[in-house]
């Protein structure tokens, strides 16, 4: 069965950090790219950012430029969302995904994405 885990979810004060990792089992996502995603209460799932399967290309949306980062670890098949100078707007359900589309596809959002973790709550306090 295939599964993707997330974890590091918690509270932190405004300007803080976490680091949220996505545990992958069941099969290996070495040719997959993966995508972050978020949903705060009361709205919409939001395209976070995405990291391709190679490793060497990123994306992120515009709020989060600068201060978050996704890495991967594939011999650990474990992904990673790093994320700086958090606010309070960034309080959400945090899930990672994967998926075997092509890059525009990946950049665009959720409909690319094959496999989803259950979520990491990420609560930043003012």
């Amino acid at each position: 069965q295939v599964q993707l885990v997330e974890s590091g979810g918690g509270l932190v004060q405004a300007g803080g950090s976490l680091r949220l990792s996505c545990t992958a089992s069941g099969r290996t996502f070495t040719t997959h790219a993966v995508g972050w995603f978020r949903q705060a209460p009361g709205k919409e799932r939001e395209f976070v950012g995405a990291i391709d399967w190679t490793g060497s290309y990123t994306y992120y949306i515009e709020s989060v430029k600068g201060r978050f980062t996704i890495s991967r670890v594939d011999s650990k098949n474990t992904f990673y969302l790093q994320m700086n100078s958090l606010k309070p707007e960034d309080t959400a359900v945090y899930y990672c995904a994967t998926s075997r589309r092509d890059w525009d596809t990946v950049r665009a959002g959720a409909r690319g994405y094959d496999y989803w973790g259950q979520g990491t709550q990420v609560t930043v306090a003012s």
